[in-house]
């Protein structure tokens, strides 16, 4: 687990500044410069690229990590210039549709919001901008060079936006060069990491492309149904609300799912580099070594995302009081998702394992399948719950998605990633939570939950230290107590 914890630690590290300037951006920004309807419009936008990414890169991100470590030296020239042109063969049709189409996909998306009508270009230019970003950060992992990547990735972006707010809240700006510009943004920032992912490797076109070009371009394929099948299950939620209510309202759903999202922050930073050497070890067939890195990823994620919910959930009055009133509500929002994350988190490199096997085809139909099913949840519970009801039903479709994967890695691979460690963090978790519920302080919010919060990490640090629950956790643990004495 050395390059995996040193890398790890790195992408946590940037991930935490990202989501702290993303908090920032979301919470005190967006909802105090930016008007609701527009804000809301923000989330339509990139909601709905960040669904039609996974076409649009024709699945390549992931097959790029899957056939990498099997190609010879000498063929990896072939390989990139088949990487690089696939979504050529999802790009160009979906560009030819929207163009002839733009009036019937414009009618469609804004049938509730009539706003949205003028925006569909923006949401093609987007979609394009995360699809090859994808692609060029893929080409970086499977160097093992994820860091600058991430840093593009969950910093670079919410730092420019930073910088738009404030050029619009001192009306330098105007709100349509705002949206404008949010599109440059994405844009820019993949021309940025094509050139960090050439400095890596400079591509020399070669058009004889690999003997099992078939087999990749199948697989790609395969996971396009995959990708757009998990990004349904994350982001459907808010397209679907804009169809049946005011859009002001994806923007106060966006709020509390953010404030839930900064449990998978350690996840995302950790599968960055665990996820090409899961590949590896399954082109090798190490499964020992492939049990002990699910393990070792599930208890450590377990352990962070365990915590990062109990922070967010015990101090999440504290943190309303210091939103706009329009915002305060979304308890149940920020638990249901925030459950569904900690969940997410739990399974620890289970999606790498299913998605570099040769099982990948039952797993993606699993996908889809539960895709239409939180499509027709959704249908369901937002005109009867409103964004309550968008909630309960991603919570339910990623829960049961879960429980499919854990179930099929254990039926294949005769693995699955608990030990008694995570009896341990469960219980340490649930008593924590009990006890800090009772827990009140009477000063300012801010201040309160800076109180609270530390004194809950500083217990959870000295259980788990004390214990010596998880080696890798212990580790870094005794190196940051080493640097305080």
């Amino acid at each position: 687990m050395g390059i995996v914890l040193k890398q790890s630690l790195k992408n946590t590290t940037i991930t935490y500044i990202g989501f702290a300037i993303g908090a920032i951006n979301i919470l005190f920004l967006y909802t105090k410069i930016l008007p609701d309807t527009y804000f809301g419009l923000v989330n339509v936008i990139l909601a709905t690229a960040a669904i039609l990414m996974p076409l649009m890169a024709f699945g390549i991100h992931n097959t790029m990590v899957k056939f990498y470590s099997s190609q010879k030296e000498g063929e990896k020239d072939a390989f990139l210039t088949l990487m690089l042109l696939s979504p050529l063969l999802a790009l160009i049709p979906l560009a030819i549709v929207t163009w002839f189409f733009y009036d019937n996909i414009a009618t469609f998306l804004s049938k509730e919001n009539e706003i949205v009508k003028d925006y569909v270009w923006y949401i093609f230019l987007v979609a394009f901008a995360l699809a090859y970003f994808e692609v060029f950060y893929a080409w970086c992992k499977v160097h093992l060079k994820s860091v600058f990547g991430n840093f593009l990735k969950e910093v670079f972006a919410r730092l420019c936006i930073m910088v738009l707010l404030g050029l619009y809240y001192y009306e330098i700006i105007s709100l349509d060069f705002f949206i404008m510009a949010l599109v440059g943004v994405y844009l820019l920032r993949t021309l940025i990491i094509k050139f960090y992912a050439y400095s890596l490797r400079s591509p020399k076109l070669d058009f004889n492309f690999p003997k099992e070009t078939k087999q990749i371009l199948n697989y790609s394929l395969l996971i396009i149904l995959g990708g757009s099948a998990a990004l349904v299950l994350l982001e459907i939620d808010k397209v679907m609300i804009n169809q049946f209510v005011a859009i002001e309202n994806v923007a106060y759903y966006s709020v509390a799912v953010f404030i839930a999202t900064v449990i998978i922050v350690p996840s995302r930073a950790m599968h960055n580099i665990t996820y090409p050497l899961t590949a590896e070890l399954l082109n090798s067939n190490k499964l020992p070594e492939l049990s002990k890195l699910y393990q070792k990823t599930s208890l450590t994620l377990f352990i962070a995302s365990g915590i990062l919910f109990l922070l967010i959930v015990l101090n999440l009055d504290e943190l309303h009081q210091l939103l706009p009133e329009a915002y305060r509500g979304g308890f149940y929002i920020v638990l249901l998702i925030g459950l569904a994350k900690v969940f997410d988190s739990l399974l620890g490199n289970n999606n790498a394992i299913l998605y570099n096997s040769k099982y990948y085809k039952t797993v993606l139909l699993f996908g889809v399948c539960l895709a239409v099913l939180t499509i027709l949840l959704n249908l369901w519970l937002i005109p009867s719950m409103g964004i309550e009801g968008a909630a309960l039903a991603s919570f339910s479709a990623i829960c049961l998605f879960n429980l499919l994967k854990l179930w099929y890695v254990n039926a294949k691979f005769k693995i699955q990633p608990f030990t008694t460690a995570t009896g341990k963090v469960l219980g340490t978790l649930v008593v924590l939570g009990v006890l800090f519920n009772y827990l009140h302080f009477s000063f300012h919010p801010i201040i309160n939950i800076i109180l609270k919060s530390v004194l809950l990490v500083a217990i959870y640090a000295g259980i788990l230290y004390r214990f010596k629950i998880s080696e890798d956790v212990n580790g870094v643990l005794s190196k940051l107590f080493n640097r305080l004495k």
